[in-house]
């Protein structure tokens, strides 16, 4: 996992989002978190200082590095998909869910070198997916879609991250993808041809945190679900400025920055109660889940959903 040093100077655009120091208190929370539209609110608020000082953002590359930290119990939480914390639980990880940061309903996709009659006509092709949850999920939807088999698809593990040079050097024909990868894809030619918004209310991100770590730190999480939502406030409020600091941080136009946002929902306050309600959007999509994952063997047996949710982090009213 990458580093990144403490970004203070509020009006230095070109620097990376995150604030990091050499080593952590005792007392610190450590959150695992990665380039993605909707963690946009989480950086914006460490780069604006609106994030409590116990708070320590541990960056890696993509989702699978959080992942692994979290089940290795270097971290205190991250910000998850809500597929991949059905599989941390499964794996006897203690995550609830204190806020819903996005869900994507187009933002996650496929792409190929040219525009396809039909999905089937993937058959054969050079396929780049994570070997993850997420990529998992998203290939399965690909496969019920196009009526193919695995077999018929030659399937290579490689992260969004690493997708764009793989592309440039001809060595995938599609890749299943997200943002800000997505962009520079669809920059270098990359044709759009199934995304999520053909299997809604699936691919939800989470801020989850480990339970057994939650009792002493209660303050510091509210104060960190507030600092979410602050980011996500300045982002809607000013999106000029927010967007230049994102295009910086990705290494993307302002009108790319601002396309990586495209079929993603950010909800605030009001609708993250509905969310983590006790019969929400998140239970339901999770039970959804399980099921879906568990048929195509993502799980061996479906995760523990008991006190998967908790409002009682989030702000009392819209910040």
């Amino acid at each position: 996992m990458r580093r990144r040093e403490v970004v203070k100077a509020l009006g230095c655009l070109a620097v990376a989002p995150l604030a990091l120091s050499g080593c952590h208190g005792p007392g610190a929370l450590r959150l695992g978190i990665h380039p993605w539209p909707g963690y946009e609110p989480l950086y914006l608020a460490e780069a604006f200082g609106w994030l409590p000082g116990p708070v320590e953002m541990v960056e890696s590359s993509n989702a699978g590095g959080s992942l692994a930290a979290l089940l290795r119990g270097e971290l205190d939480g991250a910000a998850l998909t809500l597929d991949e914390v059905l599989q941390a639980r499964a794996a006897g990880l203690p995550l609830t869910c204190v806020a819903v940061l996005n869900e994507s309903v187009g933002a996650d996709m496929v792409v190929t070198r040219a525009p396809l009659a039909s999905l089937a006509e993937l058959a054969g092709k050079r396929l780049a997916v994570e070997r993850s949850a997420l990529g998992e999920l998203v290939l399965s939807q690909l496969l019920a879609s196009s009526g193919l088999e695995r077999d018929q698809l030659t399937l290579i593990d490689l992260p969004p991250d690493r997708q764009p040079a793989a592309w440039r050097a001809g060595h995938i024909d599609a890749a299943i993808t997200y943002e800000p990868s997505a962009s520079r894809l669809l920059r270098y030619g990359a044709v759009r041809v199934f995304d999520s918004s053909q299997f809604p209310d699936l691919i939800l991100d989470v801020l989850a945190l480990r339970l057994d770590r939650l009792p002493w730190r209660g303050a510091i999480v509210s104060a960190l679900v507030e600092g979410h939502f602050r980011g996500l406030k300045h982002l809607k409020q000013s999106p000029g400025d927010a967007l230049r600091r994102i295009g910086a941080w990705r290494h993307l136009s302002l009108e790319e920055a601002q396309g990586t946002f495209a079929g993603l929902e950010l909800p605030g306050v009001a609708a993250n109660r509905g969310y983590l309600a006790p019969q929400g959007v998140v239970m339901e999509a999770a039970a959804h889940l399980n099921r879906l994952m568990e048929a195509r063997g993502l799980l061996t047996s479906p995760a523990d959903l008991e006190a998967l949710v908790t409002p009682r982090y989030l702000p009392e009213r819209e910040v």
